[in-house]
Parts: structure tokens; C-alpha cells; sequence
């Protein structure tokens, strides 16, 4: 068995951005297994862009991805498919398809990447589901569930294959707060059983307190992590931009700007 200090995801000298307009640079990570890390920024800061590198949607303008020891972007084939099956995705919109079921939903990723008997296929949803407490709802169309619950099989569908690594965008947005709570102790439940690692991308702050081993903040200013360590740390941070973000304090001097500008 891994141990929970060895590292499992790996970015280096990651510069991203879309033509020649650059959103991040000189991004270097570690994250370990079981590991919550959270991804910090203001809006349009590039944390999401950070994490379509590390998950493989977008290539680099420069640097590196390491998962599990391998360059993500240098796979190929077969090697890629399985560095691909260690992981498991939630997009910020929770992306179900409207015209399955539940567990049809919850399948997909089975019937893709796996050569398993129907039955055995449903099984494992169904168990799937169960682990996320929809068990009961297999047979349910994603628009007869809840927000929360939508979420929650969403995340079912990203157990599917057994990842070691969960991607999160954005789990908790339009949620109300007790179903956001409830999301994050799954989210506690997960790391805690199966030693899943998640990386998560969050304005939340109950939630980033709640759960984050550990937090980085990406500044949309100097393009790069400005500052890194547990979120009760972060709140009493040197750079006033991280101790803004953390208190939701306002930037003066830059409203003050605007209305000059204006």
C-alpha cells in the first residue's frame, strides 16, 4: 500500500493560456495521496484553467503533469487510457445526461472503459450510488433529483472505475448550506475510507475550512501561486491580496480606480 506522504500529482514549470494571452506561469504543485487540496483565486484568477492542465483537456503552453509517475501529456495509446481510468472528474455543472437514469448515468464510465457483463456493470453502479446514498434513486431521471443529489451522483459516476484522484470544479455552486455540508462530508467519508485524493476548486469558504488538508491561492496579477499552506494559516497570510480573499474584505484602492477611470 502507498503511503499517504507520496506524492501522486506533480506540475512543473506549468505555464498555460489561450494563443498569447497568458493566464498562469511558473506553476510548480505537489499534491499526496489522500491529500484535499483546494484551489484558490478570484474570479478569472485561472484556477480553472489549472485544472483542465492537470486533468489533460488543455496543453500547456510550457511545462509539465505528472500522475501516479507519468507525464500526462507525453502518453499515448493504451498508457494514456489507464492514466486516465486513476482518475475521475465532476464538472461545475455536475453534466449528467437528462436522458438516462441515474445509474445508466453512473454506468457510463463502466461501459466505456471496461469489458465487464452488463450485470456486473450495474452492480458496480448500484454500489456506487450506494456509497453516495442514492441508492434508492437508480431508477430516478437526474432531473427528478435535487441540486445536492445531482452532485452526489455525479460524483458516484467519478467513483465508477475506482480513481485514486478526484478533480472537483466548483461542487458546491448553488447549493444551500446544508446541502453543501453534506457534500463535504462525503467528500471527509471518501478521503477517509478509501484514501482518495481530491483536488478542488472552491469559492466556498465554510467549505474550504471544513475540508482542505491544504489550499493554494493563484493571483490573476502575477499569474502564479502566491501563496500555499492549511486555510487557517492563509487567513493571517503576509500578502494583504490573500488575507483580502480570506477575510472578504474589499480592494479599496481598486474600486477607488474604476470610478477615477470612469
Amino acid at each position: 500500500m502507498k503511503s499517504r506522504d507520496e506524492v501522486i500529482i506533480r506540475v512543473k514549470g506549468l505555464k498555460a493560456g489561450y494563443g498569447a494571452h497568458v493566464v498562469l506561469e511558473n506553476i510548480n504543485l505537489e499534491v499526496r495521496i489522500g491529500e484535499v487540496l483546494v484551489i484558490l483565486g478570484r474570479s478569472g484568477s485561472g484556477k480553472s484553467t489549472l485544472l483542465k492542465q492537470m486533468i489533460g483537456l488543455s496543453q500547456p503552453l510550457a511545462g509539465e503533469v505528472w500522475i501516479e509517475g507519468k507525464n500526462l501529456l507525453l502518453t499515448t495509446g493504451e498508457e494514456r487510457r489507464e492514466l486516465m481510468r486513476s482518475f475521475g472528474v465532476l464538472y461545475q455543472s455536475g453534466a449528467l445526461f437528462g436522458s438516462m437514469t441515474v445509474l445508466e448515468n453512473v454506468r457510463l464510465p463502466l461501459d466505456e472503459f471496461t469489458e465487464l457483463p452488463a450485470v456486473a456493470r450495474n452492480l458496480v453502479a448500484l454500489s456506487k450510488l450506494k456509497l453516495v446514498g442514492l441508492a434508492a434513486n437508480a431508477q430516478a431521471m437526474p432531473s427528478e433529483l435535487s441540486g445536492g443529489m445531482q452532485k452526489r451522483a455525479a460524483i458516484a459516476r467519478a467513483l465508477a472505475l475506482d480513481p485514486r484522484i478526484l478533480f472537483l470544479d466548483e461542487p458546491s455552486v448553488g447549493l444551500d448550506p446544508i446541502t453543501s455540508a453534506s457534500l463535504d462530508d462525503l467528500i471527509l467519508q471518501l478521503v477517509h475510507s478509501f484514501a482518495i485524493t481530491f483536488v478542488i476548486v472552491t469559492h466556498e469558504m465554510e467549505s474550504i475550512h471544513a475540508i482542505a488538508s491544504r489550499a493554494i491561492m493563484v493571483d490573476d496579477r502575477s499569474r502564479t501561486i502566491i501563496a500555499e499552506g492549511r486555510p487557517a494559516d492563509l487567513c493571517e497570510h503576509r500578502d494583504p491580496r490573500v488575507r483580502r480573499f480570506f477575510h472578504r474584505e474589499p480592494e479599496h484602492d481598486d474600486a477607488e480606480n474604476q470610478i477615477q477611470r470612469a
